[in-house]
């Protein structure tokens, strides 16, 4: 979700205000993606390189996430919407961690799309986390080399619960995937828009879902 700042300056606003707007962007998304019955939306809402930006505007995007879970739970529970989350959490304020806790623990029985907010996330943090916990379970012999298979690695992941993406969707024209589920989107499609976070509403989703429909995926094979 990316271009939030950007819009922001562009419209003569503070940064702040462009978080805020793209606040609006995840809430239209969100209601495509149950409309066209997609499993999964994961959205990159925060990443582990983002704390180094200035301590204020990291405490008012906590604030912003701290609000928005609390005043967004009703409607994914209307839209029968389940929440999830992956990434070193436990870096998150205490009082965010509990308003995301509160959030997953009330939608948990929720059947309809699957929100995914990757929250303090590195994809190459997650391939190395994944890394120290077979290194950890084979010096207490629970493994053996031949029992790491592609499979096997999936499990130790994040999201291990969830399928690869088969679409990544990114923002303001960056041609990057920003260190974003570097496992998980080796076949992903990709789709690049200019448009600015704030910007994306239902129907660029759908454009990019009808150009996503008109590929071919080869998987490597013709």
């Amino acid at each position: 979700m990316d271009g939030n700042g950007r819009w922001a300056r562009q419209q003569g606003f503070q940064r702040i205000r462009g978080h805020e707007a793209g606040a609006e962007a995840i809430r239209d998304s969100l209601k495509a993606c149950v409309e066209l019955k997609v499993e999964f939306l994961t959205l990159y809402a925060f990443s582990t390189e983002n704390w180094k930006r200035p301590k204020a505007e990291v405490a008012a995007l906590m604030v912003l996430l701290e609000r928005f879970l609390k005043k967004e739970t009703p409607e994914l529970m209307a839209q029968n919407v389940r929440l999830q989350a992956i990434g070193h959490l436990k870096d998150l304020p205490a009082s965010c961690q509990r308003e995301l806790d509160k959030a997953i623990a009330a939608t948990a029985n929720n059947t309809a799309t699957t929100l995914i907010l990757a929250l303090s996330y590195s994809g190459r943090t997650e391939i190395l986390d994944a890394v120290k916990a077979i290194v950890k379970e084979a010096k207490q012999g629970d493994i053996d080399e031949n029992s790491v298979d592609l499979d096997f690695f999936h499990n130790h992941l994040y999201t291990a619960a969830y399928p690869d993406p088969d679409l990544l969707i990114r923002t303001s024209g960056e041609m990057r995937i920003s260190n974003f589920l570097l496992w998980q989107l080796s076949y992903t499609e990709i789709y690049v828009t200019k448009k600015f976070w704030p910007e994306f509403r239902k129907s660029d989703l759908l454009e990019a879902v009808e150009d996503f429909g008109n590929r071919h995926r080869r998987y490597g094979g013709l």
